[in-house]
């Protein structure tokens, strides 16, 4: 397990809240021994003007699980984690009235730097956009 504590799904989703996470209507629904799963609802708040997913919001969609699984990954009392770089390639486009899953998995989890792969995909599990994040681990 690569969790410095599992934490459960309704930790993750309290911290969420008043967050660009809640705004977006990100929730976690899974959380795996090197993996954490969640939802976003395509609609008005995640369209573009054509009415389909917006890349800024599956980009803000892989921040989140990227940063949500680095900072399980610590002792926050001791380290915070701050993005250093995300990329993102849309593959597909999803349409308003639909669900996208986000799961984010470690490339490398280090002491000072944290590189994740992040797969955002429909409901029948067709990869929309892929995107790799990574994070730095700094002392508070």
């Amino acid at each position: 397990m690569i969790w410095r504590t599992k934490p459960t799904l309704e930790y993750l989703n309290t911290i969420g809240q008043n967050t660009l996470s809640e705004h977006l209507g990100i929730e976690m629904i899974e959380i795996g021994d090197d993996y954490l799963r969640a939802k976003m609802p395509v609609d008005h708040r995640t369209v573009q003007p054509f009415r389909i997913l917006h890349g800024g919001a599956s980009v803000a969609f892989a921040e989140t699980l990227g940063s949500v699984a680095s900072v399980m990954c610590v002792d926050p009392s001791l380290y915070q984690v701050v993005g250093v770089e995300i990329n993102a390639n849309h593959l597909s486009s999803a349409t308003e009235g639909s669900v996208v899953f986000g799961t984010v998995r470690p490339i490398r989890v280090g002491r000072t730097i944290h590189v994740w792969d992040i797969d955002i995909t429909n409901e029948k599990g067709k990869k929309m956009c892929v995107s790799r994040m990574t994070t730095a681990v700094v002392k508070r």
